[in-house]
């Protein structure tokens, strides 16, 4: 059993973030008979599986989708995130395309080279 300190320090969060994921629904925590939060091993492995889905991008309610009971709903949120970090990788590969050409331009003026001129209409 762990205090909402000792979990906080060991996960490299504040306590207020902790009481916030519970507070969502997140993460659900029990409570002693004075009513301090204590962590078992279930709620500490639950508040990493938070942890690990907010750094991978998921937002909060996305989060508590994710960790839904009901595996169907579960898979659609994150495959609905695995699409939107695939639309990222491939918006970013492309600034970084363009900016490598405009590195490499023998143009003064992007608007005086054709290549550029393609990166610029592409969306």
């Amino acid at each position: 059993m762990r205090t909402i300190g000792a979990v906080a320090a060991e996960l490299g969060v504040e306590a207020h973030v902790l009481r916030h994921w519970e507070d969502v629904g997140a993460l659900t925590v029990r409570r002693d008979s004075n009513g301090y939060r204590v962590y078992d091993d279930k709620a500490l492995e639950q508040a990493r599986t938070v942890l690990k889905l907010r750094h991978v991008g998921l937002s909060l309610p996305e989060v508590i989708a994710a960790m839904a009971p009901k595996k169907r709903a579960a898979q659609a949120v994150v495959r609905a995130k695995i699409a939107a970090l695939e639309s990222e990788v491939a918006r970013r590969q492309q600034a970084i395309t363009f900016l490598e050409h405009t590195v490499e331009c023998r143009h003064r003026y992007l608007d005086e080279c054709s290549g550029c001129a393609h990166f610029v209409r592409e969306p």
